[in-house]
């Protein structure tokens, strides 16, 4: 799914690794992914409200900039975003692999013109900030996160 979603952007997947929990190897597969010069790194399958999501802390204990984990954009409540150097690093709620639009597709195209978003950016999703599920949709030409 998020390799579609990319590809549309044209984008081309150079790295894809799957990690357990543990935040030592949520590390290393980061680290890995900056090794292979990725310009964008995404995260998924952990992002939750529990303290127990170790993504957050791996991603500070190299040294990333966590901007945001959460926004107001529903689907998408639980994006994190953070920046290792100029490099971005998506935390991804599970809502991506399902719902056609989501907090990330507000992100991705701003990401990918090399805009570095700010917290006050995200904050600002929250007028807009609920996806209708249109019968059929027109995104960007309505006003999910506007």
């Amino acid at each position: 799914m998020l390799t579609k979603k990319v590809e549309e952007y044209g984008c081309k997947v150079i790295y894809h690794a799957f990690s357990s929990d543990e935040k030592e190897m949520i590390k290393d597969k980061i680290q890995e992914a900056l090794d292979s010069d990725a310009e964008l790194i995404l995260c998924t399958g952990g992002m939750s409200v529990d303290p127990d999501d170790r993504t957050p802390l791996a991603i500070k204990e190299m040294g990333g900039e966590l901007i945001t984990y959460g926004s107001p954009v529903l689907p998408g409540a639980m994006l994190l975003l953070a920046y290792h150097g100029e490099r971005a690093i998506l935390g991804l709620p599970g809502c991506v692999m399902h719902s056609k639009r989501t907090a990330f597709d507000l992100v991705l195209p701003r990401i990918l013109a090399d805009e570095k978003i700010t917290f006050e950016d995200i904050a600002s999703y929250g007028h807009g900030g609920l996806c209708l599920d249109c019968p059929i949709c027109t995104f960007p030409h309505c006003s999910f996160g506007k």
